[in-house]
Order: C-alpha cells, then structure tokens, then sequence
C-alpha cells in the first residue's frame, strides 16, 4: 500500500495534485501538508497537518510515523517573487530539497518527486526546441536553485538510492487557484481579468512566447512519471516537459473569439528580462519515450475551458 506525502499542498499544483492522487491511492493514505491552510474541498477529502519542510527533524519523524512510501515536495519561492528577496528565497529553495532529499535517504520514503522548470534554462541556451541536453546558464534566483536542486537530486539517487524524479514544468495554467508569483503567471491573471473586466494589462511584451501546460495535463503526467517502472527512466536530473507554446497576443486573440470586447495592454516590468531569458518552446522527445508524456489540451481547448470555469466561480462567488 503506497503512503503518499505532499508537501506544499496549498499550492497552486499541489491543491489539485492531492485531490487527483486521493482518487488513485485512496484519500486517507494520501497527506497534504503545508504552512498555510488548505481549501476546503482539500481539508474535507483527507488527512491535512501544518508541516514546514524546513524543519528535518518534524519532516523526518512525519515520514516515519506515517509509514510513508512516496514523497511530492512542491515547496519553492516562484521565479517573479524570488527576485525580490533572492537570498531568502534561495535559502528556503534549496533547504526544501535538501531535507527532503535526507529524510527520504533516512525512511522507507525512497519515491521523491520534485518540480524542476524551464527557468533552469538561460540566456545561451537555444530557445527554440529547447533540447533535454544543453547548455544550462540560468540568471535568476529561482533557475538557479532549480538547476542545483537538479544536480543534487541526481547525486542521491547515484549515491544513496533515492528514487528522486522531476520534470522541468512550463508555465502552468489553472482555473483553480490563484496565481504565485512566477513569470508565466500573466497566462492565469489574463482569463480572470477577461471574465471580470473584459481587460487585462500584461507584464511581458505581445511577442513573448513561452511553453505552457494546462494543469490536468500537468498532473496527468507527474502521476504517469512517478507511476512508472524506475528501470525505464534514463534521466535522473529532469525531464523537459513541452506543452504548448503562445505569446500574450496570441493568446489575447484566442479569447477574443470567446469575447469579442476583450481589450489587451502591455507594460512589460521586470518580469520581462526573465521571460527572455527562457526557451520558446521546448524538445521533450525523451519523456515521451521513457515514460509515456502526452498532452490533451491545445490553446483553442484550454481557452474555451478556462473561461467556462472561471465564470461559473465568479457566477457563484466563490472567487
């Protein structure tokens, strides 16, 4: 029977993460942890118990008590709010990894899962079709973190054994939670800006096309990596994950079809430094093969979807 720990479940992944594995594995042996306080439809589905990461001793004596198997740790400090604190956001970054990776080594918890990103990527890397093995610059507090978070999960693994796997998450787009403070983050304000104001303003330039995912396919995936067989897997860093790939004017343009008053303004700001410093689209051949990475939505779909959802809350005020 797998235990299944997930940490920063509060998040804009893990709120949806948890509620996905409790369908899979049953929900009280799936525990969501945070510092914050969860939804209520994350409270009322299973076990729930504040939990900061950054104490080993807690963390460790929670996998052992709990007899877990499987460990999610989301926890992390987004790319646009690491800027504004970066040694703080570094240390907490880093910190995270680094007790979870010591207590999975220390317990039966040996499955880690951990979300790299496409902000390990920087400025020399090729930007398009950005491939699983390149050059690897990043210039921002947060690529750098994920980077180093890469190299030492691969070090446990050879090491120690630790079953550690991870994918490097495009901009992820969800119609559920809030956003967190990361560069790609205008893909999320845009859809709920275009429900309530029929307007939005963006922080990164009309032309700026990054890689995307919509959450279920996010989660589809991360459970379909870390459902599959360990002697598959030829990556023990992180996996490019693709997705799909648009500019906040193609974008812009796809609501329109949905609602033709929709107006788009640009005042690109810090944010915008980072976004070009990051691939256009990304090769992820290799997941494909390995572990079986497919993707359903396109831009036409998760369009349509998201203003669908983000209407219906708004109509019952839940947001």
């Amino acid at each position: 029977m797998e235990r299944i720990l997930v940490i920063g479940s509060s998040g804009q992944i893990g709120s949806e993460l948890v509620l996905e594995l409790r369908k899979i594995y049953g929900n009280n042996n799936v525990f969501a942890t945070d510092i914050k306080n969860p939804t209520e439809e994350l409270k009322n589905s299973g076990p729930f118990q504040i939990l900061d990461v950054l104490n080993y001793q807690n963390l460790l004596h929670f996998l052992v008590r709990h007899n877990i198997t499987q460990v999610y740790n989301l926890a992390a400090v987004l790319s646009g709010n690491a800027e504004k604190i970066p040694l703080q956001a570094w240390d907490i970054n880093m910190k995270a990894l680094m007790n979870t990776l010591m207590a999975a080594r220390k317990s039966d918890a040996k499955k880690l899962f951990w979300p790299s990103s496409i902000a390990v990527f920087g400025p020399t890397t090729p930007r398009q079709n950005t491939p699983q093995l390149t050059v690897m610059e990043p210039n921002t507090v947060y690529g750098i973190s994920k980077l180093a978070g890469e190299r030492w999960g691969e070090y446990f693994f050879n090491r120690y054994g630790v079953d550690f796997r991870s994918v490097r998450y495009p901009g992820l787009i969800s119609y559920k939670t809030e956003p967190g403070g990361g560069t790609t983050d205008y893909a999320v304000e845009i859809f709920f800006d275009a429900v309530k104001k029929e307007c939005y303003q963006s922080f990164l330039s009309e032309n700026t096309a990054l890689p995307m995912m919509f959450m279920d396919d996010a989660i589809k995936n991360t459970i379909k990596l870390m459902e599959t067989d360990p002697s598959k897997l030829s990556v023990r860093s992180s996996y490019n994950m693709a997705g799909i790939s648009f500019t906040p004017k193609e974008l812009a343009d796809e609501i329109k079809i949905h609602k033709p008053n929709f107006k788009i303004s640009y005042k690109p700001d810090f944010r915008q430094a980072i976004a070009d410093s990051w691939p256009a689209s990304i090769e992820d051949s290799i997941a494909q093969k390995d572990w079986g990475l497919e993707t359903a939505f396109d831009i036409k779909k998760m369009t349509k979807v998201m203003l669908e959802e983000i209407e219906k809350k708004i109509n019952n005020r839940k947001y």
